[in-house]
């Protein structure tokens, strides 16, 4: 059974109705546009107590989680303590796109290269960091926000509304602050089991809502796959210095990673750096 209901899961459903050794493919809670390689199931992807009764009723031999909502929710924790067998990693691991301070707090502590950054906890202390830090910079809420909550600021108005913007509701939380990187991005999936790390084919993801890289951030326009414009020495720096170090290190935190492990790169002129990690397949990048 996956769970989900987005282009990500439909591919993932395709894939798995293809497979001689997958007998039923079901999907909760899908949408009608998978009527043709699974079974729809109108469970709520947020409602494990259902998803398990019926993982249960109808011996599904394992439940592949899409959205990063449930992950990080713990239905993987969840459906583990029932005895199901899941696809996805634990609550703790899946912090590791939840909070963006944690990822951050995770790469400086093991040496992963990244943007050079600041986690700020206030208003305040955001704007103090952006009069001695001008534009073009980045703003990243803590939090899942589905893809849209980047704001690659251009000038300085454009980063002080953001600040705005994210502490308009609250008084405190965290907020990264991180200086823009140029470079070609690329997406690259890995399948992880604790220190072993499968990397999939490279994706190029487009973010922004408009033509010629223009809008706001989104959670993908649209994705290619091959790349044939990043090296496969990059890619072979970014397994060696990020994907299997943060493998390694989620081990050693004592929150081993099991599941999809998305990091979000860019091949900058100083090297390969984190834009971002996801505990998922990319949408869109699944679908190529």
């Amino acid at each position: 059974m996956i769970v989900g209901s987005g282009g990500r899961e439909h591919a993932l459903a395709k894939c798995f109705h293809k497979s001689p050794t997958v007998e039923k493919v079901f999907v909760a809670p899908g949408n009608p546009g998978m009527r043709d390689v699974a079974t729809i199931v109108p469970i709520d992807a947020m409602d494990f107590e259902k998803l398990i009764s019926f993982s249960k009723e109808e011996n599904i031999d394992l439940v592949f989680v899409g959205p990063e909502a449930p992950l990080s929710n713990g239905i993987s924790d969840a459906l583990k303590q029932a005895g199901i067998r899941v696809f996805g990693p634990s609550a703790q691991a899946a912090q590791l796109e939840a909070s963006k301070s944690f990822a951050k707090q995770l790469m400086n502590q093991y040496d992963i290269p990244t943007a050079k950054h600041r986690t700020v906890f206030t208003k305040d202390e955001a704007m103090k960091y952006l009069s001695s830090h001008p534009s073009p910079i980045v703003i990243k809420a803590d939090g899942l926000m589905a893809g849209k909550g980047v704001t690659v600021a251009m000038d300085d108005q454009t980063a002080i509304a953001a600040v705005e913007d994210i502490y308009r509701d609250i008084a405190y939380g965290p907020l990264v602050i991180e200086e823009f990187l140029e470079g070609e991005e690329f997406s690259l999936m890995a399948f992880v089991n604790g220190e072993k790390v499968f990397p999939l084919d490279i994706a190029r993801d487009y973010k922004r809502a408009h033509d010629n890289d223009e809008g706001l951030n989104t959670g993908g326009m649209g994705s290619f796959s091959p790349v044939p414009f990043i090296k496969d020495e990059w890619v072979k720096e970014a397994m060696n210095n990020i994907m299997i170090p943060m493998a390694k290190a989620m081990v050693d935190q004592g929150i081993p990673f099991t599941g999809m492990l998305y990091g979000g790169l860019m091949a900058t002129s100083n090297g390969i750096k984190t834009i971002e990690f996801n505990v998922r397949f990319g949408d869109p990048e699944a679908e190529v």
